[in-house]
Order: C-alpha cells, then structure tokens, then sequence
C-alpha cells in the first residue's frame, strides 16, 4: 500500500466513515461510542442509535477524528480531539483517567482514545502515518498535551482489544509514560 490520505472527518465525509464502519459499526457495533456515552446508556442503545449519536457528533464538529484512505477507499479512523469531547475517557480509575496537570476540561488537552481499520489493512503499519497526522492536526488546532492509553502488548497485531493503539507506535513518535493506572495500559504523553 501507497502512503495512505488522511482527512479530517468533517460532514462531507460521513458515507465514507459509514462505509469503513461497516453495518455492524466497526467493533462490536460501537460506532466510536464507548467514551461518548456511559456504558449503562450505550448498551442500551441500538447499532442505528449509537451510529446517528456519532453522527450528530461529525456533523456539530469540531471533527472527531481522522480518516486513512487507500486511494479513494476509506480503510483507517483515529478517534482524537480535546478530552472534555470525549467525556467517558475522563473518569477516575480509567487508565486514561486525566492527571491535574492536564484537566478534562482544558481545552489544550487532547487525547486520541481509537483506532479502526479495514480488516485487509490490519497489521500492515497504517497506525504510524496516522498518529502523525493526528500530531499535525491537533499542533494545528491549539493542542498543548496529547494523550493516549495504548496497550503495551496484544496477542496479535490484528487484535481487536488493540483498538487503542500499541504503546511501542506512539513511543516512536515521542510520547512518554506519565501514568499506569493498570499494567500493560499507560496514559502516555506527547507535548506539543
């Protein structure tokens, strides 16, 4: 594969997200949800409700994340933008809970909380150029601190539990460990 394009997701993009998420909305119907909603209300929710919740959240903006495209085919999706737009991933005893000197609710303080991928372009290092995107973009929109909480091991780089990301990629582009919560779950740090 080509280097691949990355695009915000903004409106005009939403059939392609469709697309890549599949009718099942990519892991176990999730549709990027998990730190949206709590859990109780989530589970509770349709696959078409938890698709028009993500939905409603690209069509408000600011883009909630970054898709990857194999010429014009949307293979890739990172989840990233400030905390407090991602409420879930903010509470206390998550891995990714925030620290005090990076509160959920400073606007300078962004997180990249997943990673979807066609299943032909698993495993095959479409994490790297989308996490630099991801810095660019953030760098660009007024980011000071980017965070993250990805596995440091998988049973397989197809693994779809490695939905956050492996803690060897982000570590490559700089990010350092400021937290574990849980082994093997870092909240990792890039300054930007």
């Amino acid at each position: 594969m080509t280097t691949p394009h990355i695009r915000p997701l903004t409106p005009d993009l939403i059939a392609d997200f469709i697309t890549l998420f599949g009718p099942e909305g990519a892991c176990y119907g999730c549709w990027c949800t998990a730190y949206l909603l709590r859990p109780r209300q989530r589970h509770a929710m349709t696959g078409d409700e938890r698709r028009e919740v993500m939905l409603d959240r690209v069509r408000r903006g600011p883009p909630p994340g970054l898709l990857a495209y194999d010429g014009a085919d949307p293979v890739g999706w990172m989840q990233i933008g400030r905390r407090f737009d991602v409420p879930e991933w903010n509470n206390p005893g998550r891995v990714s809970s925030p620290l005090p000197d990076a509160p959920a609710d400073d606007p300078g303080v962004w997180g990249i909380t997943c990673f979807f991928f066609r299943r032909s372009h698993r495993g095959k290092g479409l994490t790297h150029p989308l996490l630099a995107a991801g810095i660019a973009f953030a760098r660009s929109h007024g980011a000071r601190l980017l965070e993250a909480a990805p596995m440091v091991h998988s049973r397989q780089a197809k693994s779809i539990p490695l939905c956050v990301g492996p803690a060897k990629t982000f570590q490559k582009a700089g990010f350092q460990t400021v937290a574990t919560v849980k082994e093997g779950r870092p909240l990792m740090r890039l300054a930007l």
